[in-house]
């Protein structure tokens, strides 16, 4: 049984398929879990026994428990642990019924929960990432659950990396903010726009949030900022939040357009897997960056905010 063992929640496609690749290349056993069995057939025959699955919606507490139970057995106590899953929905928020807007939350937010909850189960040691993202502290329009769930995490996270310090345990507990990728979610959310959905540009590779996320694992990095469109709306927001919400109720819906017709009636991931391959990368490679300016977001907060050069860099940023 490996001593090298980790977990990814949503593994099967975007960010999760590009981490699970990751940590494979690293030498881990990975334990995946996601809703698509499909897609979880398709990397088993991909990666054989470098991995093990187990199907499960990360919002049912009972269901992932049951799936990470499995793959603890099979592969041993994991001391990595990756919180990936999420849902969104491209719409105004008037029409996001009820239901649908607590789909999304579930599995963004309380996913993200669950999963750390069995994490500190079986966890002796080592590193819980969660994935968050630049919209964690600053949204835009027309994914008001996404936004919502992620401001979440981060207040989720932020108490319960409090109470892993108070209690002295040797678990690290980081967040990674993320910035446009080009994952499959745009291919298969919910979308009541007119147009296509696109990620807002910048845009960048899947790989780019997995590097990230080695880079918090490898650090111990208490949140791990990527790209400068990340920065500009973490630091933005805290400067200037009113300009920002003038300029993204002007900008922000037409950002999220790619220009490409929408064909009516497509098919969705909200209730249950969409039928896509697993992978990482959605419609939009060509014009996906395959690197990012990525930092630590304690470090570049102390450098900013300790001296002019700091200040004067940020501005720029933002300005540019």
């Amino acid at each position: 049984m490996s001593q090298k063992s980790a977990i990814v929640l949503g593994g099967s496609a975007g960010v999760g398929h590009a981490v699970v690749t990751a940590l494979v290349d690293r030498g881990y056993r990975v334990g995946v879990v996601a809703r698509g069995e499909d897609r979880l057939a398709e990397m088993r025959d991909t990666l054989g026994d470098r991995i093990a699955t187990s199907s499960a919606d990360v919002g049912d507490a009972a269901a992932l428990e049951a799936a990470t139970d499995t793959l603890i057995a099979e592969i041993g106590k994991p001391t990595v642990w990756v919180n990936s899953a999420m849902l969104t929905s491209f719409s105004p928020f008037e029409k996001v019924e009820a239901d649908e807007f607590k789909k999304i939350v579930d599995t963004t937010l309380h996913g993200q929960a669950n999963g750390c909850r069995l994490a500190l189960r079986h966890m002796d040691r080592g590193n819980i990432v969660n994935i968050g993202s630049g919209l964690g502290y600053r949204s835009v329009p027309f994914q008001a659950a996404y936004c919502a769930a992620k401001h979440g995490i981060n207040g989720f996270t932020s108490a319960l990396r409090c109470e892993l310090i108070r209690d002295k345990r040797p678990i690290t507990l980081s967040v990674v903010q993320l910035p446009a990728l080009n994952t499959p979610q745009f291919d298969w959310a919910i979308n009541r726009l007119e147009q296509k959905p696109q990620p807002a540009p910048p845009i960048f590779q899947p790989h780019v949030a997995a590097n990230a996320v080695m880079k918090a694992i490898d650090t111990d990095a208490r949140e791990i900022l990527v790209a400068k469109s990340v920065i500009q709306l973490v630091f933005g927001n805290f400067i200037a939040p009113d300009w920002l919400d003038k300029k993204l109720a002007k900008d922000g819906a037409e950002m999220q357009k790619s220009g490409a017709n929408e064909p009516g009636g497509r098919e969705n991931n909200l209730m249950t897997p969409a039928t896509h391959a697993a992978g990482a990368k959605g419609s939009f490679t060509d014009r996906a960056e395959d690197s990012a300016f990525t930092m630590d977001g304690d470090t570049l907060r102390y450098a900013i905010f300790g001296g002019a050069l700091g200040v004067a860099f940020i501005l720029g940023l933002l300005i540019g």
